[in-house]
């Protein structure tokens, strides 16, 4: 496959088991994929926190903010306007933590939250790179996360994993978010191919459910193994 460059933003942008099998696929508490047709994808783009890199942070958020449960602690994040703002690239990292504090009402200065929250991913998980590079020999692959300039810049620019797509559209250079639709409408728009025959793969509900939405073939997994039997079952990777 002819290498292409990563997509980025311009400024101005920024505000099968056979040909005719069908495919049962779904997965958990969101099975938000059930019929695929084999054969039938040309894109898979990929969620990086929980599904190939271990962001970490949920554990140190859920003590501080005394949230019970993953779900709960990943819905109040994804739909708190301060991580929305801060992941569209829209407000400072000073003006993020500030607000991020008071509003979850955290016990720690604004000043502390931050520099833990630096400190939060953790790198690649194993296997991670080697599923990507094996999948490109079959189909055009991306990765779709929302992320911010500080995790960028202490970590995930440091990860090749990240050069190892075809196309990387992150939040805070697109200054839109998962689970927005304008964000998945704008993805589609710079893919050459139409949003049905698009993967998403997330370990989130709410951008699962956004996803799919949108017209994306949209399937929650968590972890390289997952990912790996899903693209599997899915006759994109061989066993």
């Amino acid at each position: 496959m002819p290498e292409k460059p990563p997509y980025r933003p311009s400024t101005s942008e920024r505000s099968a088991p056979g040909a005719d099998t069908v495919l049962e696929v779904s997965k958990g508490p969101c099975p938000t994929l059930s019929w695929v047709e084999a054969g039938g994808i040309d894109v898979v783009l990929f969620d990086l926190g929980g599904v190939l890199v271990d962001v970490g942070g949920v554990g140190p958020m859920r003590k501080l903010s005394n949230v019970d449960s993953d779900e709960e602690l990943w819905r109040r994040w994804l739909t708190c306007p301060w991580v929305r703002r801060f992941e569209r690239g829209h407000c400072s990292a000073e003006d993020f933590a500030a607000g991020v504090v008071a509003e979850w009402d955290l016990a720690v200065t604004p000043e502390a939250f931050l520099d833990a929250f630096g400190s939060w991913p953790r790198g690649p998980l194993p296997g991670a790179a080697e599923l990507v590079s094996a999948l490109r020999r079959s189909v055009t692959t991306g990765c779709l996360s929302n992320t911010n300039a500080v995790h960028w810049e202490l970590h995930f620019s440091q990860w090749a994993i990240v050069d190892a797509f075809d196309f990387r559209f992150l939040s805070f250079e697109l200054g839109m978010v998962k689970p927005d639709r304008e964000l998945f409408d704008r993805v589609a728009a710079h893919l050459s191919v139409s949003k049905g025959r698009v993967l998403f793969l997330d370990d989130n509900t709410l951008n699962i459910e956004g996803a799919a939405d949108a017209g994306f073939i949209a399937l929650q997994v968590r972890g390289v193994e997952e990912t790996r039997n899903a693209l599997v079952a899915l006759d994109l990777l061989d066993r």
